[in-house]
């Protein structure tokens, strides 16, 4: 099992998790954060990069959803969320251009929560970039064809918060984004639970178990 690490928000704390990610001179490190839909994935992954120093930068995996006019066509817009709405072999294929490239920027997507759409070309890792973090709810998923991206990364850490809190702020994740309050209750239900329990079964594979107060 994992070794788990209480969070509560102190500094000393978290820098301690970031030093860990040191490589050696002239390296790069490629650290995973995966967890439920709503756990705090993007927040930790931001809060690692500051901690750590002004050579870390932050690639999130949601730049490989997949653009609602694809979802149309596959009859997956229902859905937009789960594994099948992302483009998992591009975002192994990035990650293996960010470990094998660290002599040229590396040009990655971002994910546009205003417009729902993943926008290209949006982020850039640079040549003196130490420490790449990436986030996502799948990263830990043991099956094709999510590996491949997992095989790329040094060590993966999975980030859980009290499961009330999570639902709480899914629902006013969607609500800031356009649902009205029962259509983002519905959905929290019929999409987003469920790709928390296939994410949830995965939390054993983690390096480290992040828990936030």
């Amino acid at each position: 099992m994992p070794e788990v690490v209480r969070l509560a928000g102190g500094e000393q704390e978290l820098r301690r998790l970031a030093e860990r990610l040191r490589p050696v001179p002239g390296g790069r490190v490629l650290l995973g954060i995966a967890g439920e839909p709503g756990a705090g994935k993007s927040t930790l992954a931001a809060a690692v990069a500051e901690a750590y120093g002004a050579r870390a930068a932050v690639v999130p995996m949601d730049g490989f959803h997949l653009a609602d006019v694809t979802l149309d066509r596959l009859g997956l817009r229902d859905r937009k969320g789960a594994p099948e709405t992302f483009d998992p072999w591009g975002y192994a294929a990035l990650l293996g251009r960010l470990r094998a490239h660290p002599d040229h920027p590396v040009y990655a997507p971002a994910f546009e929560r205003v417009l729902e759409q993943p926008l290209a070309g949006a982020l850039v890792v640079a040549e003196d970039v130490e420490l790449v973090v990436t986030e996502g709810n799948y990263l830990l998923l043991d099956e094709v064809p999510w590996r491949a991206a997992r095989e790329h990364l040094d060590v993966v850490w999975f980030v859980e918060v009290d499961d009330a809190v999570r639902r709480r702020r899914l629902v006013a994740r969607h609500e800031t984004f356009g649902k009205a309050p029962d259509e983002a209750r519905r959905w929290v239900e019929r999409v987003d639970e469920p790709n928390a329990a296939r994410v949830r079964a995965s939390r054993p594979r983690a390096d480290l178990v992040v828990a936030l107060d």
